[in-house]
């Protein structure tokens, strides 16, 4: 995207792409979201909760605190283990790519892109298993 997203762009994605609403959408400005897409689409996005990420609350003075995905892992066993900055992470990644990208066409810029994210998505599934395993040694075997 050559600058950055509005409130319609995050909706029109989530209503075009999204056979059901998302039961959460964590997004930097949530706090504008959540009413945008609600009096736009109102049955849609009925069981949906907005929340604002952890990186991005601190700047939120005005917002309410129910805007807040840090309050909401403390009553929400469900979203505990969300990670809220996954996005920026992936943003960040990708600006590892960005120039190479620039020279493309269309297709070798998604496909280049395809094949990053497939890479990376894999790198980080055998970092967590790789974890896993660890932790699953330290546990004294009862028999």
């Amino acid at each position: 995207m050559p600058h950055a997203e509005g409130r319609n762009d995050i909706f029109s994605a989530l209503f075009k792409y999204f056979e059901k609403a998302p039961e959460t959408v964590i997004y930097d400005f949530a706090c504008q979201l959540a009413p945008y897409c609600m009096s736009r689409e109102p049955l849609f996005f009925k069981d949906t909760c907005f929340a604002v990420d952890e990186m991005h609350a601190k700047g939120h003075v005005g917002c309410s605190q129910a805007s807040f995905m840090s309050n909401y892992m403390q009553v929400r066993p469900e979203v505990i283990n969300i990670n809220t900055s996954a996005a920026e992470c992936s943003n960040s990644g990708l600006s590892r790519i960005k120039k190479s990208i620039s020279y493309m066409d269309q297709k070798h810029a998604i496909l280049y892109t395809y094949v990053y994210l497939c890479v990376w998505n894999r790198r980080q599934e055998r970092k967590h298993q790789s974890r896993l395993e660890k932790e699953l040694l330290r546990i004294p075997q009862d028999m």
